[in-house]
């Protein structure tokens, strides 16, 4: 595994800059992947780790770059929770570890270094030397990763009736005996409102 400064230049480079959430979810990664006895995620050990990420902010692509977990290879679980927080799975056994941001080491980077100007510089600071016990609540957890949510899972694919759509993953609904896609069943959960063919 890089050291924290490589990984962190790997961050910048593939989010575009470099913010305090960049530094927590590399440190948050290297934590949970060290719990879980992990040193070679992206290379050997591939397909040995499930991420669960609770928030879709910049910490989430640290979190991937470090674990090697992407959506595209289905090792990254999405939770819009709004949650500075991330779950390490070790598939074979189900044991993990989630990890959670603490809410005080913003405070904590304030009064360790005031004479910084702004609060970003004050936390990014803090957050590469802080030790992990002042930045992050760990809980040993269990996850019973569905054999429908694993990594290379094969499935049924199926064709909406009513909107000609594929679905994978049986992300489906039955209505009144008729097999349709999610966003036919729920409209009401669209985050689109159709407004006809472009």
């Amino acid at each position: 595994m890089e050291s924290l400064d490589e990984l962190l230049g790997k961050a910048e480079a593939a989010h575009g800059h470099m913010c305090a959430g960049q530094i927590l979810g590399v440190r948050m990664a290297l934590l949970g992947l060290d719990r879980l006895g992990i040193t070679d995620p992206r290379g050997a050990e591939r397909k040995r780790v499930v991420t669960y990420v609770e928030i879709d902010r910049c910490a989430t692509d640290a979190i991937s770059l470090v674990t090697g977990c992407r959506l595209g290879k289905r090792a990254l679980k999405f939770r819009d929770w709004g949650k500075m927080a991330a779950t390490f799975v070790e598939i074979a056994s189900g044991r993990g570890v989630r990890i959670v941001a603490l809410e005080d080491s913003r405070k904590l980077a304030r009064e360790l270094y005031p004479h910084l100007e702004t609060e970003s510089s004050k936390q990014m600071l803090a957050y590469r030397l802080l030790p992990d016990s002042a930045l992050f609540r760990e809980q040993r957890v269990r996850v019973a990763v569905a054999a429908a949510d694993l990594p290379g899972y094969k499935s049924e694919r199926m064709v909406c009736p009513r909107c000609g759509e594929g679905v994978n993953f049986s992300r489906f609904a039955e209505i009144e005996g008729e097999r349709v896609c999610l966003s036919c069943a729920h409209p009401e959960l669209r985050y689109w409102e159709p407004e006809g063919q472009v």
